[in-house]
């Protein structure tokens, strides 16, 4: 078992963490042309490549082992992420203040920054997400919600590096929860157990969205009567971004939870069990 200090060491104090600095154009993953490529080649291989010859060409039984290992790998990750993210900012952060609001000319540096930097490359690597839909001919969970949301988080990530944002720790922190959550879920699916919590997941996740807007709130009371917060204009893209997630999250938990829903689900069972099948399919 890891003591208190090892784990202050491994997730904080470690000499690679400790010293991480974003520096631009040298960094994997810093340039631009990166960002532009990495989201190109996602929506390429989303819209554009044909999926019925990729997913013919590998066994089922194949396709659960390897979505297994994938959820089993991030929800390790985000939570490494959330308890490193946190943990830093316990000791790093002079005061309650500094949490809510960067002082401006903030510096991407340190072991803050460097959890930031693993959660922007973790966003890449939830592209598989996208691909095992793929592999599983569920078309229909392919949708505009999960093509919008993965494509466009990652540019959020970026942006708070860029800019040295502030208040990332804690939406790092919430969102890397929510997905020791939905990770978890997803991996009862790829083993075979259909867990009873999937609305939980979507409830969590909204009220993350909500959360949000209120932490924001408080950072711009801080940032118009003090000197200032950094990255304010990294916050206002965002708002933008949270308010069209929880919008979209909202009308994705209306049509799969709604009345409606669930009696068009109940009819699909009784009338056509393998399309339940297909529907609830990872």
């Amino acid at each position: 078992m890891l003591s208190g200090l090892d784990l202050e060491y491994w997730l904080v104090n470690h000499p690679t963490i400790r010293n991480f600095s974003w520096r631009p154009g040298k960094t994997l993953g810093s340039s631009p042309h990166f960002l532009f490529f990495t989201i190109l080649s996602y929506l390429f291989s989303t819209f554009i490549l044909p999926h019925r010859i990729i997913s013919s060409s590998i066994s089922p039984q194949l396709i659960k082992t390897i979505s297994a290992i994938h959820n089993i790998f991030l929800l390790l990750l985000s939570f490494i992420m959330a308890l490193g993210c946190l943990l830093s900012t316990f000791h790093h952060a002079p005061h309650l203040h500094w949490i809510i609001c960067f002082p401006p000319h903030t510096k991407p540096t340190g072991p803050l920054f460097f959890w930031a930097y693993i959660f922007y490359l973790s966003k890449i690597l939830e592209f598989a997400d996208t691909l095992l839909i793929i592999l599983t001919n569920s078309v229909q969970r392919l949708t505009f919600l999960h093509v919008y949301h993965h494509s466009t988080v990652v540019i959020m990530c970026y942006i708070w590096l860029q800019t040295s944002q502030t208040l990332f720790p804690a939406v790092l922190v919430t969102n890397a929860s929510v997905h020791v959550l939905m990770y978890a879920y997803y991996l009862s699916c790829a083993l075979g157990v259909r867990p009873r919590w999937k609305k939980l997941v979507t409830n969590v996740q909204i009220l993350q969205f909500y959360s949000s807007f209120v932490v924001l709130g408080v950072m711009l009371y801080y940032h118009f009567t003090g000197s200032g917060c950094s990255g304010v204009w990294g916050w206002t893209f965002n708002v933008a971004f949270y308010l069209s997630l929880l919008l979209l999250f909202l009308d994705f938990h209306k049509k799969s939870y709604g009345a409606s829903s669930i009696n068009k689900n109940k009819l699909a069972v009784k009338s056509s069990k393998p399309f339940f099948s297909l529907q609830e399919n990872h």
